[in-house]
């Protein structure tokens, strides 16, 4: 059983007051949010089976125990999928494989001219990007790392307008990438880089935020036209999922020119 699955069952477990719970509040409580034992009482599994989770001993919880737990700890439906997705984890570690992306896929950015586009990998490293992504996201560019870029590269909280909800979301993305992948070599050292150099990252890493990749809309300030609103959509490649295409749809107003030199 994946050692994920217990940090993450801890992660939740201390975040639900046990008022919140229907449960009695005592004044000397050690543990923060519910204890073991009341937490399995409101899923209604032994105390000794939810320890075993948590000690990442190998045990299978059935689909049952997993949605009872999911209910018991308020999981949102991305938690939930990321729960089950850690319960059936294999043990054996992923090797350290270069990452490109084939020239099909390369190209597809370039093809979507004036809407900023980028190809990135197992864990957000950027393998194919358009002059317009190259111009809009200055400092991020093939062989760089979005992840890395947003918490390290000074124009990244200029760029990002809403800098600290765009940086945990992208962390809360990796952090559910992790889950997907223990051990994988690249994910752990780009964390222990991240862990280092960022105090955001050391203090939110710890509280385990999941998110999944998604559509949406976000404010970017670009080079030229200023604070904008744009959309976007992430689109996993059919032959490779772990490779993600991203667009940005900027507004029609914007006739940025599609053949544009990115600025140096």
């Amino acid at each position: 059983m994946s050692k994920e699955l217990g940090t993450f069952l801890r992660s939740r477990r201390e975040r639900i007051a046990p008022s919140d719970a229907g449960l009695p509040v005592t004044r000397r409580r050690r543990t923060p949010g519910l204890r073991r034992e009341e937490l399995a009482l409101l899923a209604g599994i032994s105390a000794t089976w939810l320890t075993y989770l948590e000690q990442g001993r190998d045990v299978r919880p059935s689909g049952q125990v997993l949605d009872a737990l999911a209910r018991a700890l308020r999981l949102t439906d991305a938690e939930q999928e990321h729960l089950h997705r850690l319960a059936g984890a294999g043990a054996a570690p992923e090797q350290d494989l270069s990452e490109e992306a084939t020239p099909e896929i390369a190209g597809v950015p370039a093809l979507l001219g004036n809407n900023p586009a980028y190809v990135t990998g197992i864990c957000y490293d950027v393998l194919a990007t358009n002059h317009a992504a190259a111009e809009l996201f200055q400092g991020m560019g093939p062989g760089g790392n979005v992840v890395r870029w947003v918490f390290t590269e000074p124009a990244a909280r200029q760029i990002l307008v809403d800098w600290e909800q765009e940086a945990r979301s992208i962390l809360a993305r990796l952090r559910a990438i992790a889950g997907q992948h223990p051990g994988h070599p690249r994910i752990t050292r780009l964390v222990a880089e991240l862990t280092e150099i960022s105090p955001e990252v050391r203090q939110w890493w710890p509280q385990y935020d999941i998110q999944f990749s998604h559509a949406g809309r976000k404010r970017l300030r670009h080079p030229r036209l200023g604070v904008i609103a744009v959309s976007h959509a992430a689109f996993h490649v059919a032959e490779r999922p772990e490779q993600t295409l991203v667009v940005y749809h900027l507004p029609d107003s914007t006739n940025l020119p599609a053949g544009a030199t990115p600025p140096a």
